[in-house]
C-alpha cells in the first residue's frame, strides 16, 4: 500500500503542480485544512512565487473581506499607507496578525517596485464583509458605488440622492449589531428602509451594467472593477442582512449559501482578469456539497469552489492541503487507516500527491475519517477524495502562527 502511495508523490512547486493538472487554470485553489498555521502560509507564499516567477501568475486571492483587500492592493501596487497600518486594517478575521500573511505582502510589494503596472502583482479579499458574529453595514459599498456612478452619468438616471441613501442607512451600529445573528428580531434588515435601500441597490447596479460601454470607455481599469465589486458587496450584504431577520427554518442555510456565493462572485470576476491563486479554507474551496449540523439542524449549501466550478469547468483547479499533526493544538498522529495516518507514514514533510493515483493505490480499502480533538482543525473527508484535483500534504505544522508586534515593528 505504501509503495502505491509512493508512486502518487510529487515536490510541492509550481512545476509539479501544473504538470500534475495538465493546464495553466484561471482559478488556482489552494485549500487548508485549518487557519494561520505559519507553515502552510510559508508553503502558500513560495507557491506563489514560483507562480509568478515561472508561469505568469499576477493575483493572489485569501479568504479575507474583499473591501478591506482594496487597502492591501493599494499598497503592494503603489507603496501606499504603512505596512502596520495595512496589516491591521487590511485583513478581516484578524489575520493580518499571521506572520506569513505580512511576510506575503512585504514580499509583493517588494515585487512590484519599480515594475511597470501591466507586470505587478496584485492582491485580493475575496470574502464578504462578515464576521462569525455581524455583518458589515452596506454603507461603504452603496455609497461607494453611488459615488462612481454620480461622477460619470447624468444625474437624472441615478434613482436616488447620496443624502437619500445616509438617511436610510442611519447609524451603522444598527447593522452590525452582534446580537442579531442569534436573535433575528434584532436585525435591521427587514425594516421598510432596508428594503427600500435593496431597490435601490438593484437600480445602482442596473445602471452600472447599462452604461457599461459609456464607465468602461471613461474609467480607468481599476476604478471600474471596483466599482463593480461595490455592487455585488451591496447587494450581497442588504440580502445577507435580510435573512439575518428571517425566523424560518431556512434561515441558517440562506446564510451560510449568500456567504458562499459572494465569495465565488468574487472569484470569478477575477478569473475573468487572468491566472489567480487562491487561499481558503478546504470547506469553501470543495466541489462537493458542504453540511454541517447545529444542534437538531442539518444545513447544507453549496461552497463557493462548487459554483466557481460549475462556471469555469476544467478551468478551475482545487488543491486541498491535509496535515499530520498541530502539536500545539492537540492534534497529534493521525490513526493509520485515515488517509493522513497514511500520507503520515511518508517521509517527506511536505509533498503533493496526485489523488487519482491515491484513489487507486486505496482500491479496495475505505479509509476511516479522521476526528479532530480541535475544533479548529477539518480532517480530510475521504468521500470527496474524487472531487480533489492533488493533495498537499504537510507532516508536522509547529511554527509560531501569529505575529507578535512592537511598537517599532
Amino acid at each position: 500500500m505504501t509503495a502505491g502511495i509512493t508512486e502518487a508523490v510529487h515536490a510541492v512547486d509550481a512545476a509539479a503542480v501544473l504538470e500534475l493538472i495538465s493546464a495553466k487554470p484561471r482559478l488556482l485553489a489552494l485549500g487548508e485544512p485549518t487557519h494561520g498555521e505559519n507553515d502552510l502560509l510559508e508553503l502558500r507564499n513560495d507557491l506563489f512565487r514560483q507562480l509568478v516567477e515561472r508561469e505568469g501568475y499576477r493575483t493572489i486571492a485569501i479568504e479575507s473581506d474583499c473591501m478591506m483587500g482594496q487597502l492591501v492592493d493599494d499598497y503592494v501596487t503603489s507603496g501606499a499607507g504603512i505596512l502596520d497600518h495595512v496589516m491591521r486594517h487590511g485583513f478581516s478575521h484578524e489575520w493580518g496578525a499571521f506572520a506569513g500573511n505580512r511576510e506575503l505582502v512585504r514580499w509583493m510589494r517588494a515585487y512590484n517596485d519599480g515594475r511597470p503596472t501591466s507586470e505587478q502583482v496584485r492582491f485580493a479579499g475575496f470574502d464578504g464583509p462578515l464576521e462569525i458574529t455581524a455583518a458589515a453595514s452596506p454603507r461603504q459599498a452603496l455609497t461607494a458605488l453611488h459615488t462612481y456612478l454620480a461622477a460619470r452619468v447624468d444625474a437624472d438616471l441615478l434613482p436616488c440622492t447620496a443624502e437619500t441613501l445616509d438617511r436610510l442607512l442611519g447609524s451603522d451600529d444598527r447593522w452590525t449589531n452582534s446580537a442579531a445573528m442569534m436573535d433575528p428580531t434584532r436585525s435591521v434588515g427587514q425594516t421598510p428602509e432596508a428594503n427600500q435601500l435593496r431597490l435601490l441597490a438593484d437600480d445602482l447596479v442596473a445602471l452600472l451594467d447599462a452604461q457599461t460601454p459609456h464607465l468602461i470607455a471613461t474609467s480607468a481599469p481599476d476604478d471600474w472593477d471596483r466599482a463593480r465589486l461595490y455592487g455585488r458587496t451591496a447587494v450581497g450584504l442588504l440580502r445577507y442582512h435580510r435573512w439575518m431577520a428571517d425566523t424560518s427554518p431556512g434561515r441558517i442555510p440562506r446564510l451560510v449559501g449568500l456567504r458562499d456565493s459572494m465569495m465565488a462572485a468574487n472569484l470569478l470576476a477575477l478569473a475573468e482578469r487572468g491566472p489567480t491563486l487562491v487561499n481558503a479554507h478546504n470547506s469553501h474551496l470543495q466541489r462537493d456539497e458542504s453540511s454541517m449540523r447545529l444542534g437538531d439542524l442539518s444545513v447544507r449549501w453549496w461552497s463557493a469552489g462548487a459554483t466557481v466550478s460549475a462556471h469555469l469547468g476544467n478551468e478551475y483547479v482545487f488543491l486541498a492541503t491535509a496535515l499530520g499533526t498541530i502539536p500545539h493544538q492537540g492534534v497529534d498522529t493521525p490513526p493509520p487507516d485515515t488517509i493522513e495516518g497514511r500520507l503520515y507514514a511518508l517521509p517527506q514533510q511536505n509533498c503533493l500527491v496526485d489523488t487519482r493515483r491515491l484513489v487507486a493505490a486505496l482500491a479496495g480499502t475505505t479509509p476511516a475519517h479522521r476526528v479532530s480533538p480541535w475544533y479548529g482543525y477539518a480532517p480530510l473527508d475521504p468521500a470527496h477524495l474524487a472531487n480533489i484535483d492533488g493533495l498537499v500534504f504537510v507532516k508536522d505544522a509547529q511554527r509560531n502562527t501569529t505575529l507578535q508586534r512592537s511598537p517599532n515593528a
